[in-house]
Order: structure tokens, then C-alpha cells, then sequence
């Protein structure tokens, strides 16, 4: 067995969302494979904690930290102009940032609704495009959207976070199919509840809590590494022919629904 399969020496990564909760946990996987991260995120003293402790962590590893809002447009080409500067090309895109208001359909303004698609969608269609040129620069690239069973089945989030997880599945596999032949693999996971600091408002009532846990096979929540290990493996030259997938990370939630 070649060990090179299970490993991501020399390649460069890209992770939105990266100073905390699974971005945080993403970013650490992949330098634990041996790859080099540049953690995106719009906190910039979120930004540097995370940096630091990632290099406490792993020692050895290469991590660079932006500083950028991937809902804003210009920010956006900068992080791709920043990369093409460097020289390497990009190996591996993760899309994990994202954002959340969960309320009644006809109580979100339309700032409000337009803006968890900016942040959820179409930030990672638009990151995906102008990273394109960069990945093809390596063979077997990769692009792991961070999606969510929201976008599977209704689970009392919002419509409009639904709505725009749905629309970030569809997309990996539309640039699956298209971009198979330049050697860009596309692919996706699906968490239901994790334990980060977002999820904890709602996880901190018993009775929701309850009501989740007995969805859950499992009957348990979710921890960030364990969708960092979904993520991570799909990075993988392991899964060299694994593309147009989006892998649950939900203890069974789907089999029940909610």
C-alpha cells in the first residue's frame, strides 16, 4: 500500500470560515495530513488565536491567516489574487463559511434572506470559479463544499438557510460532472447538529435538546473533528475517484428526519 495515499504533504489548502468551530477543526486536519492551510475569516483576532494554536498543535505545519469577509466581492478576489501571487497554484478549496437567522419565513427582510445566500451560496460559487484556474494546475485538486442536512430535509432552521445548503449541493454536483475532465474533483458534506459555539444557544434548551437527540440514532451531537475527518478523507488522493458526493455527517439523522 502506498502511505502517500493517506497523506497531503506539499499541497496547499484553502479553508473559509477557519478560525473556529469545523472550519477551526478542517484546518487542523488537513495539517495533521501534512498539507499547508491558509484559514480565512473575518475576525482578525479570531483569525490569529486560531493561527496560533493550530501551530501550537502542529508544530511542523505551514498556516497563513486572511483577513476577509467571503460575502463581499471585492474580498473575495482579493484571496484569489493573494494566492495566484504565490506561485503554488491551490490544491485543495474547502467552502465552509457560512451564516445563519433562523426565523419565520415572512419575518425575514430581504437584506436578511439575500445575505445568508451571499454568505452560503454564492460565495462558494464564486470562490470555486476564480480558484478554478489554480487548482488545474495540479493534478487531482479537490473542492470540498461544507453543506448541511438543512439542504436535505426541513429542520426548523429557516427556509432561507435550507434553501441555500440545497442550492450548495446542487452545485457540487453540477461542477463535478463539468469539471471532471480538468481533473477537479467536487464534493460535499452534510452535518446535522455539531457542537460549536453557534449551535450552543439552541442545544442549551433540555427540551430541544431531547427532541434532537431522539432523532438521532446515535443520540448523541456531533463534534467539529468528526465532519473534519468526513472533509479531510474527501481530500484525500485515497478518494481519487470520488466525486458529486455529499456524505452525511449526522449519526443516522437522515434515516429519521425531524
Amino acid at each position: 500500500m502506498d502511505p502517500q495515499r493517506w497523506r497531503l504533504d506539499g499541497q496547499l489548502a484553502l479553508v473559509t470560515g477557519g478560525s473556529a468551530g469545523i472550519g477551526r477543526a478542517i484546518a487542523r486536519e488537513l495539517l495533521g495530513l501534512g498539507a499547508d492551510v491558509v484559514i480565512v475569516a473575518r475576525d482578525g483576532d479570531a483569525l490569529e488565536l486560531a493561527r496560533d494554536e493550530l501551530l501550537e498543535e502542529c508544530p511542523d505545519g505551514e498556516v497563513r491567516g486572511l483577513i476577509a469577509d467571503v460575502a463581499d466581492e471585492e474580498q473575495r478576489r482579493e484571496i484569489l489574487d493573494w494566492l495566484e501571487d504565490q506561485g503554488r497554484g491551490l490544491n485543495i478549496l474547502v467552502n465552509n463559511a457560512g451564516g445563519n437567522l433562523s426565523r419565520g419565513t415572512t419575518e425575514y427582510s430581504e437584506d436578511e434572506w439575500r445575505e445568508i445566500f451571499e454568505v452560503n451560496l454564492f460565495s462558494a460559487f464564486e470562490l470555486s470559479r476564480y480558484a478554478f484556474p489554480l487548482l488545474t494546475a495540479h493534478p487531482g485538486s479537490c473542492i470540498v463544499n461544507v453543506g448541511s442536512v438543512s439542504g436535505l430535509t426541513h429542520v426548523r432552521t429557516g427556509a432561507p438557510y435550507g434553501m441555500s445548503k440545497a442550492a450548495l449541493h446542487q452545485m457540487t454536483r453540477n461542477l463535478a460532472a463539468e469539471w471532471a475532465e480538468d481533473g477537479v474533483r467536487v464534493n460535499a458534506v452534510a452535518p446535522w447538529y455539531i457542537r460549536t459555539r453557534r449551535t450552543s444557544g439552541a442545544l442549551s434548551d433540555p427540551d430541544y435538546l431531547d427532541e434532537v437527540l431522539l432523532r438521532t440514532p446515535m443520540g448523541r451531537i456531533g463534534e467539529p473533528e468528526e465532519v473534519a475527518a468526513a472533509v479531510a478523507f474527501l481530500c484525500l488522493p485515497a478518494a481519487a475517484y470520488i466525486t458529486g458526493e455529499c456524505i452525511a455527517v449526522d449519526g443516522g439523522f437522515l434515516r429519521y428526519g425531524f
